[in-house]
């Protein structure tokens, strides 16, 4: 069997995710080695995950001539610079989401792995859960007609350590949260979005307003054929990881996500109680895996990602745009391109 040579660089909790699918669930895959900023946690992670290579650059991680593909899992500050380092050196490209933090990088990178011909796909999880790709498959069967209104609702348990927000490296909230609801709504919708809509605040996490950003949003978004949605995005249910879809069509209606973690419930005299899904590594498990494995296929196969870095760049516009509207306070328009050959 043809394997393909990877490497992993930044092996945090994400990385380490990628990269233990890889080592273990992926068998056309040959996870070769593990780059970090943080030599120690890369020597680390190539101990527990029982591979030789480690590095603490992805400059040198990219000199093995066996490693064909790069999976980046930095923060999303460094995207940028690891890829343009992965696209000179020739190697395929899987980039976790965002793109990139700002839209004129996201075009630069867009630009710049075309013109060295290294393919790229981006992290956009959401396209690989189950029960979003049966959405999917019925959408475009025409199961419920025109799909007219896309709701997503997304709410997190809590919100991160402030070490996280003062790192300065991570994005802010619709570049880091809000990414998934825009490009989950331009696929299923099959449709751009034109223009945005965000209402946000700081209403549960006052430590946020330091580094300007906020913990709750709520968007309407237009698409370009004139459909609509709106948008819910959380930082502190309390209750758990929450993620539901809802597209409304001419025909009927489909609704996707899950809270119940298990099929188990406890009926008492003190009431009710069953478990909920508590963290996005437990509700995207499969998703992870799929969207791994898809990947390393694709490159063996020689052909071209589902999501890729024109999808990512998409979804790093449409956050702009929240950004900008929210700042603004008024409707801001999506600055989209036009996919090209």
């Amino acid at each position: 069997m043809a394997k393909l040579g990877v490497g992993v660089v930044g092996v945090g909790t994400m990385g380490r995710q990628h990269a233990q699918n890889l080592r273990c669930l992926i068998p056309e895959a040959r996870l070769i080695a593990v780059a970090d900023a943080d030599a120690k946690r890369a020597e680390q992670a190539a101990a527990e995950l029982e591979i030789e290579h480690f590095y603490g650059s992805v400059e040198a991680l990219v000199e093995r001539k066996d490693i064909q593909a790069v999976v980046i899992v930095t923060p999303a500050k460094f995207h940028g610079a690891a890829i343009r380092v992965c696209a000179q050196a020739g190697k395929d490209i899987f980039c976790e989401k965002p793109f990139t933090l700002t839209l004129d990088e996201a075009d630069q990178m867009l630009d710049l792995t075309k013109k060295a011909g290294v393919r790229v796909q981006v992290g956009h999880v959401r396209r690989y859960d189950p029960p979003n790709v049966r959405a999917k498959q019925r959408i475009d069967a025409g199961e419920i007609g025109d799909p007219v209104i896309f709701k997503s609702l997304a709410r997190d348990p809590a919100p991160p350590p402030v070490s996280y927000m003062a790192s300065g490296v991570n994005g802010m909230f619709f570049q880091d949260s809000t990414v998934h609801e825009f490009d989950l709504g331009r696929w299923l919708m099959n449709d751009e979005i034109a223009e945005i809509h965000a209402y946000g605040g700081v209403l549960v996490f006052p430590e946020i307003a330091q580094f300007n950003d906020i913990d709750t949003a709520l968007l309407n978004l237009k698409f370009s054929r004139g459909t609509l949605g709106a948008v819910e995005n959380y930082m502190q249910s309390g209750y758990g990881y929450d993620i539901r879809t809802e597209i409304v069509g001419s025909k009927g209606t489909i609704m996707t996500g899950y809270l119940q973690h298990t099929a188990e419930t406890v009926l008492t005299v003190n009431g009710a109680k069953t478990d909920v899904v508590d963290h996005f590594l437990a509700r995207f498990k499969d998703g992870y895996l799929l969207e791994m494995r898809d990947f390393v296929q694709t490159i063996l196969a020689d052909k071209n990602p589902k999501v890729d870095a024109f999808d990512g760049r998409q979804a790093v516009a449409a956050a702009a745009a929240a950004e900008r509207s929210y700042r603004e306070n008024r409707p801001a328009a999506v600055q989209n391109r036009t996919r090209t050959a």
